[in-house]
């Protein structure tokens, strides 16, 4: 039986293409970073804002923000030595250097790992990326801040920060 190139060549081409739209589906487009669903940390962050995706910091930005929870941006965030030790493994095992690095790529360009700022916001990335909201829109109602993620990224908690 004779196979013609072109029925090989198109279904290559179909394969190729399909492998390129499920493969972005799958990365979020680019603008994924995988949340953390360790309970714990579920538990404790997420019950006063988004639990940030570990990936989004090297492992030293959370180390030095688990370190200082009574001094956590304003707040003081304490909670008991076990709860944040299991936080702080949470974290720094997903970390934008450590298994989390597969995400964060894109957002670590030109971040010294040992001294990286401890907001996301402060990464040379994120501000590329938001350099065109004006400031106004930081102050509204339904935003209040620039950590306020998933007041434009409805699928933050879910990794996803396409929109």
């Amino acid at each position: 039986m004779h196979i013609p190139y072109r029925s090989v060549a198109l279904s290559l081409l179909i394969l190729g293409f399909s492998a390129i739209v499920i493969n972005r589906a799958q990365a979020g487009g680019g603008h994924f970073y995988a949340p953390s669903s360790e309970a714990v940390t579920q538990q404790e962050c997420g019950s006063c804002h988004l639990v940030y995706a570990p990936s989004m910091l090297p492992a030293s930005s959370w180390r030095r923000m688990m370190g200082d929870l009574a001094n956590h941006f304003g707040e003081d965030a304490s909670i008991d030595a076990a709860k944040a030790q299991i936080i702080t493994d949470n974290l720094v095992a997903q970390a934008a250097d450590n298994a989390g690095r597969n995400f964060s790529a894109k957002l670590m360009r030109g971040v010294s790992l040992t001294q990286a700022p401890l907001r996301i916001t402060e990464l040379p990335t994120w501000l590329n990326k938001h350099q065109k909201v004006p400031a106004w829109e930081w102050q509204h109602q339904d935003v209040k801040s620039k950590s306020n993620c998933t007041a434009c990224h409805t699928q933050a908690a879910q990794g996803y920060y396409d929109e």
